[in-house]
């Protein structure tokens, strides 16, 4: 009998790892995946594996283009770590100083500084490849209405200074509409981010207060007792679960959770919601110098949303791999024509025509390096 229960234990235990070995064959021989990381030996001869990582703004619409170029382009994979703007360039600068780390491009939502280029040799195309607005979802189900937020207003809410919804500096832009007397609750990044940066670039331009305390940074040791968490998609879950509760997250994440965002006042003294045609507006707006390091911390004009940032892809100039360099200037080109039309549709804003010109110019200068 205890040999028959011996034997029992022994099959319980061994069943499921059969299992599992037997599905680990089935998905290492699928051909369907754009994903080669299951079995990059087995790849097609001549076929060209791209690895990225970096932001996580942009990472909707970059799987997106992921999936319809390798649609097109069967001989291509690409693999993009989503794990942040401040860890991209991270990765992307050690790869430089590193060449066994192997990554072929980063993606950040904060510009790379001049110390972080001067770690690469000066050898990065920073190629701004999409844009888009960053918005304050909030989670107030008694609310049945737009709310309102003026400068002064978000700006105090995220220094911890005012602490509950029927505050009277919240009323005062929401007349007739009843607040909840309940606590504000912040939803913030945990983690170093462009999204942050942006974020940041705007409270640092209109409140004196938070220009004196934090600045703009891609990380910040948020005051109160806010909830943090890491990435657009973790501070969107937290809001869509947190009564009470408000977070600074990219318009895309917000859409597609389908959460509640508020309408800020711009520089204009108007309020504006987010929408492709206000963030468009705010992103016209901006003076593009040639190296492509352009912020918009409050752009100008009645019709913009008040915090809008570019994206980059941040590439070598120079390339070992000849095939390498030429994928990179393939498949971000397509991202700079065709790939734009999915901007939109994702929350996102397309670069303007005459700004994609010149990230195509600048794009044709990756090489092979001789």
């Amino acid at each position: 009998m205890a040999g028959y229960r011996s034997l029992r234990i022994q099959f319980r235990v061994l069943l499921p790892a059969v299992a599992c070995a037997l599905i680990l064959v089935l998905v290492g021989c699928s051909t369907t995946s754009p994903d080669p990381s299951a079995a990059e030996t087995k790849l097609p001869p001549g076929s060209t594996v791209l690895i990225g990582a970096g932001a996580t703004f942009p990472s909707v619409l970059y799987n997106r283009w992921f999936t319809v170029y390798h649609d097109t382009h069967p001989n291509t994979y690409i693999r993009y770590a989503a794990v942040g703007s401040g860890e991209g360039v991270r990765r992307f600068v050690a790869a430089h100083l590193r060449p066994e780390e192997k990554i072929d491009f980063g993606a950040s939502d904060a510009a790379m500084s001049d110390a972080e280029l001067t770690q690469t040799n000066n050898d990065t195309l920073m190629l701004p490849v999409t844009a888009g607005c960053v918005v304050l979802a909030y989670n107030l189900p008694t609310l049945k209405t737009d709310l309102k937020l003026t400068r002064r207003a978000y700006a105090g809410i995220l220094l911890g200074e005012i602490k509950n919804w029927n505050d009277p500096l919240i009323a005062q832009s929401n007349p007739g509409v009843k607040l909840p007397n309940i606590s504000i609750v912040t939803v913030v990044r945990e983690d170093s981010s462009g999204t942050t940066s942006a974020f940041t670039r705007n409270l640092d331009s209109i409140n004196d207060k938070w220009h004196s305390r934090f600045g703009a940074a891609s990380f910040v040791d948020w005051p109160g007792n806010a909830m943090r968490a890491k990435g657009n998609e973790g501070v969107a879950g937290l809001v869509e679960k947190s009564v009470g509760s408000i977070g600074y997250v990219g318009f895309e994440f917000a859409r597609r959770l389908g959460l509640d965002t508020a309408i800020l006042e711009n520089k204009e003294a108007q309020f504006v919601k987010a929408s492709e045609q206000s963030c468009s507006a705010a992103l016209a707006t901006a003076d593009i110098p040639e190296n492509f390091r352009a912020f918009i911390p409050d752009p100008i004009g009645p019709n913009s949303y008040p915090i809008v940032t570019l994206s980059w892809i941040l590439l070598r100039k120079g390339h070992q791999d000849p095939q390498t360099a030429a994928a990179l200037r393939d498949f971000f080109t397509w991202c700079l024509q065709d790939g734009q039309r999915y901007a939109p549709q994702l929350g996102y804003v397309q670069i303007p025509a005459p700004l994609a010109e010149k990230a195509l110019a600048a794009l044709n200068t990756v090489s092979a390096s001789r």
